[in-house]
């Protein structure tokens, strides 16, 4: 059982007898306190998608709830639902708009390390790569000497994503962004 402190995004915990897929954690360090940081977890349930916001003290052991994770691709959209396909047994998975929502702005057709997490036969979060490699769709001209200096500019993703990135970059050049800050971090390898 692992420590308030030591659960990430994305890991499905057992509370209050349901399972809950932790969307986000706050950190924080109460002044005067003669002890360690809290946790504020915004949490939904895998069955209702119920909200529930929740503070643990850093020492408080939480359970792991029983996830698989199974290897998938981006397949198609249907309206509000998102589908995936297994990349071992080419099963698909439906993963409503609102459950994947933070996720969307980071899925193409071609991203790699995606995994769909599962939880009772039931798939009910995505889990990404730290890095996924996307294409700007659109951003200001590039300026010739612009990579001498730190100036950015706003650039659009295939995604709809807006990440700032260094003014020699130009549209249609594929670019790595590390989810987790959603910032620029490198033009991508070329395939």
């Amino acid at each position: 059982m692992p420590k308030a402190s030591e659960i990430k995004r994305n890991t499905a915990v057992e509370y209050d007898g349901s399972a809950y897929i932790v969307r986000d954690i706050e950190r924080s360090v109460p002044q005067g306190r003669a002890g360690g940081s809290l946790y504020r977890m915004r949490m939904y349930d895998v069955v209702t998608n119920r909200k529930v916001d929740e503070t643990f003290k850093d020492s408080d052991m939480l359970s792991l709830a029983d996830l698989i994770r199974r290897p998938s691709t981006f397949s198609y959209a249907d309206g509000d639902e998102y589908v995936f396909m297994d990349s071992e047994d080419y099963s698909s998975y439906s993963l409503n708009k609102e459950a994947i929502e933070n996720e969307l702005p980071f899925i193409s057709e071609d991203i790699q390390g995606l995994m769909v997490l599962i939880l009772n036969d039931m798939p009910v979060a995505l889990d990404l790569p730290s890095t996924v490699e996307l294409v700007i769709a659109e951003t200001d001209p590039s300026l010739k000497g612009g990579s001498a200096t730190a100036r950015t500019k706003p650039a659009t993703l295939s995604t709809g994503l807006v990440v700032q990135v260094p003014e020699h970059i130009s549209s249609g050049e594929r670019i790595k962004i590390n989810v987790e800050e959603r910032k620029f971090m490198g033009r991508a390898e070329a395939k």
